[in-house]
């Protein structure tokens, strides 16, 4: 079975002549730390700071992809009030809060506040 690709910038990488962490990712990392079920759907690709970011290229095409986005499996439910994105046949979310509603439709998580 095909699962849901889930690309993120990986934890401590260097910028800005320090090291750093994606807010937005750590909280995706955090629900999954909290929902350790939801990891056994998920492939996880970690990517660069830098752009392009080789992995999301791969399956979207070019552009300045955004970290987190998870990428869709093909017939995945992601219910009748997802805000899903298109691009090269390929359908995502690239918000945590996007990828957050998602695993509540997927998982039975709890919905992310402000939802």
């Amino acid at each position: 079975m095909e699962k849901d690709r889930l690309f993120l910038l990986a934890p401590g990488f260097a910028d800005n002549d320090r090291r750093e962490y994606c807010p937005e990712c750590a909280e995706i990392w955090g629900v999954l730390s909290y929902f350790p079920a939801v990891l056994h759907g998920l492939e996880i690709h970690y990517q660069p700071i830098d752009h392009p970011r080789p992995g999301l290229v791969e399956v979207l095409g070019e552009g300045k992809w955004n970290c987190p986005t998870l990428i869709l499996a093909a017939g995945a439910d992601a219910g009748p009030h997802a805000q899903i994105k298109t691009k090269n046949g390929q359908r995502f979310f690239d918000t945590a809060g996007d990828i957050g509603n998602y695993f509540t439709h997927v998982y039975g998580t709890p919905f992310p506040r402000g939802s």
